[in-house]
């Protein structure tokens, strides 16, 4: 399956195949977007063409959909064996989480499905608004299928995809059949230009042609290279040869290729318009953009987000012996603010880490009648996933310290910036490269305001975001010097968030908490002059099966053209 998805930052396209199943079947595939906030709809984002008689099909369906960093998004693929004059028969399901997709090596991943079998999925960011409407047909062909009988031909698009590791090659729009036909005249087509090309009108791809054969084998008819502006130019009766084997094997007319475009630019990473100008463009008039790098182009290379977490210990926090306090651990595996925070943000972030393991701080406390403004908390310097960060938390209250005051924040800040830069010296060196972000909580604001600013503005060339988390109900108006830190024309790295205003989604937190990060990573790299990565490219041997998930309570209603959630598709988490 493929995957193209409109984000915040960018759009991505998501796509599945590599099916395998048992006995004779017609595969396709239905993807839907799983509800995972309280407020959220599930919705169909649509369905595959039939792919005939293949247990392995590679469906070129292309699926787009918005995303954001922070917000829980999931990708639910459901697969059926088409029925005729009956109801289609499941294949199997499968759930995809698109933060562990977009971190994992090619943005590709292959689990096991429920019936038996697996299915692959490729994530990408989509690039390039607009749709090329085109018209082809072919002359004199070259049959597949001897003397008496004539070749099946349809055409596949296939675009070329350079990546670290070599190029790849991803089918993108397959045309209909037309039987016993050398001359074929294929229907008027359109494919929207991210899908095609990214928006790089000179980017080469394929139009291969083939037979078409019922057990999904289909033989080869020959093939041509060419692209947007070459479409363009030579529309209009225009003759182009089909080699096969380097051999002449007819020509494909091109009567008609043309460009719909948005009527502004200005925002094309919103997606393409429903509504578009129709306009036929001369090769002379297409638009040459150049895409910024985004966050998602430095994940999608590579890029590894280290987290540094830091807390709160300061004497305002109450006794924590005491319920009710800030810091008070529960017996009945209730959690408090400050793990709520941890787990809603740490939880999307530590799909981004390979390693997963992070430093975890205290600040605001005594040992031994000292003031400390940066201790470790747990046994080891590095806790492990989650729960290692929440059990090193809850060490910490066995440790002997003695909650005191002032709230301080400098200190966690200097550390983790220079770990963030030792970091990503370190990755350089090895040719990759990491960003880091700092998770700050406290249940106040910070003691000495000016000083925290010049501390922020002092680690603003460093690769590394800070997020505030503010836990309790105290006063932190204060906190509002953080909103002009970028004002000066320093690179702004902070962002603070009360955690009362969203105490009621862990969703909502974590998207409104890390808003900031992908802007603020693109920015730091690009005034380094840092470009991102080429995309990692995985074959299908290098791919590593996960072990399939609970399945999804999802009913789908297939009584129109138009599949609908009939029933489930939420997997909404509260606290």
């Amino acid at each position: 399956l493929n995957f193209a998805y409109d984000v915040v930052d960018g759009p991505f396209a998501f796509l599945t195949h590599s099916l395998y199943h048992q006995g004779t079947s017609d595969p396709f595939a239905v993807v839907t977007q799983v509800a995972t906030t309280a407020d959220e709809r599930p919705r169909v984002i649509g369905k595959t063409e039939i792919v005939k008689n293949n247990l392995s099909p590679h469906w070129a369906k292309i699926f787009t959909f918005e995303y954001q960093l922070g917000t829980p998004a999931k990708l639910a693929i459901n697969i059926f064996d088409e029925v005729r004059k009956s109801d289609n028969k499941s294949m199997g399901s499968t759930v995809f989480e698109v933060d562990s997709l977009l971190s994992a090596r090619g943005g590709t991943k292959t689990k096991k499905i429920r019936n038996g079998g697996t299915v692959t999925a490729v994530i990408r960011k989509s690039q390039g608004a607009g749709v090329l409407r085109f018209k082809m047909s072919g002359e004199g062909l070259k049959n597949q299928e001897g003397f008496l009988r004539k070749s099946d031909p349809f055409f596949e698009l296939v675009r070329r995809d350079d990546t670290a590791g070599g190029a790849t090659f991803n089918t993108v729009f397959r045309s209909e059949v037309v039987k016993d036909n050398l001359s074929p005249d294929w229907k008027q087509a359109s494919i929207e230009l991210s899908q095609l090309c990214g928006g790089n009108f000179d980017l080469p791809f394929f139009v291969k042609i083939y037979d078409h054969e019922s057990d999904g084998k289909h033989e080869s008819m020959g093939q041509f290279e060419t692209t947007v502006n070459a479409m363009v130019q030579g529309a209009g009766n225009a003759s182009i040869p089909v080699k096969l084997k380097g051999k002449d094997a007819g020509t494909v007319v091109l009567h008609k290729a043309e460009l719909s475009l948005p009527q502004s630019t200005e925002s094309s990473e919103e997606g393409v318009e429903e509504e578009m100008a129709q306009m036929s463009v001369s090769p002379s008039a297409i638009p040459r953009t150049a895409n910024k790098p985004t966050f998602i182009d430095y994940v999608s290379g590579g890029c590894q987000l280290n987290v540094t977490v830091a807390i709160d210990f300061t004497g305002s926090n109450g006794d924590p012996r005491q319920p009710g306090t800030l810091h008070y651990l529960h017996q009945d595996g209730q959690l408090n603010d400050y793990e709520k925070a941890i787990m809603s943000i740490l939880s999307i972030l530590q799909k981004y880490d390979s390693d997963k393991k992070f430093p975890v701080l205290g600040f605001g406390a005594k040992y031994n009648g000292e003031i400390r403004h940066a201790f470790q908390c747990g046994t080891a310097s590095e806790a492990v996933g989650v729960k290692g960060v929440l059990s090193a938390y809850r060490d910490v209250f066995g440790s002997g310290l003695v909650m005191s005051r002032p709230t301080v924040f400098n200190e966690v800040i200097e550390y983790a910036a220079g770990r963030a830069e030792q970091s990503l010296d370190a990755a350089l060196a090895s040719g990759g490269q990491t960003y880091s972000i700092l998770l700050l909580l406290t249940d106040g604001c910070v003691s000495d305001i000016p000083a925290t600013a010049e501390c922020l503005k002092g680690i603003a060339d460093k690769p590394i975001s800070v997020v505030m988390v503010g836990v309790g109900s105290a006063d932190f108006s204060g906190m509002d010097f953080l909103d002009g830190m970028g004002e000066s024309g320093v690179r702004d790295v902070a962002q603070f968030v009360p955690f009362n205003d969203y105490s009621d989604s862990p969703s909502d937190l974590s998207t409104v908490t890390l808003h900031e990060v992908p802007r603020q990573l693109t920015s730091f790299f690009q005034n380094k002059g840092i470009q991102p990565l080429s995309r990692q490219v995985v074959d299908g041997s290098s791919v590593v099966e996960e072990e399939e998930e609970p399945e999804i309570d999802l009913s789908l209603d297939f009584s129109s053209d138009k599949v609908t959630v009939s029933g489930g598709g939420h997997q909404y988490k509260s606290w």
